[in-house]
């Protein structure tokens, strides 16, 4: 379930990177009030706290699973 959150997580920071990159559009600071604001800050801690927890999968045996 961690690497679920994680993986969305990193997802919602690379399309703000990606609306950054080409739009020069910050959509988190848009949403939550600025750059500086609390809950930006803490979700720009979040996202970036995630990619670090995604690398783990990069190395990690992993067989797939059938959900029943």
């Amino acid at each position: 379930m961690l690497d679920i959150i994680a993986l969305i997580l990193v997802i919602i920071g690379g399309i703000n990177w990606g609306a950054i990159g080409i739009f020069q559009f910050d959509l988190v600071a848009w949403v939550f009030g600025g750059q500086d604001a609390l809950i930006s800050r803490i979700i720009y801690t979040l996202v970036g706290l995630a990619a670090i927890w995604c690398i783990s999968l990069l190395f990690r045996d992993n067989e797939l699973v059938e959900r029943k």
